[in-house]
């Protein structure tokens, strides 16, 4: 049998105990875990981030907004959510990563600044559905035109026996 190539090994610690002791955390018999191949030591893992990832926040989307007016630093962008500040700057990292924010260093001063071109990736995607449901409204609307200038059916009422 020819061994599988791939980018991660999952094992079990059960099985290997001399991995056991290079990890930084306490493990139990059959907790498995994944790690690149050829590794012994575990390194996080980043993921490639999207424009949108970082949208789907809505406390990303109002960092966004509030850059895209005007450069703040990062204590001023704080400021405006009742969230921790570590807690912000992880938001502005995943914005940074996707590229819709800027960190510059002015001095001290840490300033964020929007670039909102990114997001232009997430108007094409919208724009195929527009499209998609234009055409279904515009017809929705012939047809409910064509049902309003017929003239309506009368109602028939069956008679039953026995009533009058």
């Amino acid at each position: 049998m020819e061994p599988i190539h791939c980018p991660f090994v999952l094992f079990d610690i059960y099985f290997f105990p001399h991995i056991k002791k290079s990890l930084k955390f306490t493990v139990t018999k059959g907790f498995r875990i994944y790690l690149p191949t050829g590794s012994q030591n575990p390194q996080p893992f980043s993921m490639r981030r999207d424009v949108f990832q970082a949208i789907a926040d809505p406390t990303r989307r109002e960092i966004i907004n509030l850059v895209a007016h005007q450069s703040l630093n990062l204590n001023a962008v704080a400021e405006n959510f009742n969230i921790s500040r570590p807690a912000i700057s992880k938001h502005i990292k995943i914005l940074t990563e996707c590229g819709l924010i800027i960190i510059r260093q002015q001095g001290r001063e840490r300033f964020c600044q929007a670039d909102l071109r990114p997001l232009s990736q997430v108007s094409g995607w919208i724009e195929q559905y527009r499209t998609f449901w234009t055409s279904k409204l515009d017809a929705l609307g012939e047809f409910l035109n064509q049902a309003t200038n017929k003239p309506p059916k009368r109602k028939t009422t069956k008679k039953t026996p026995g009533k009058r």
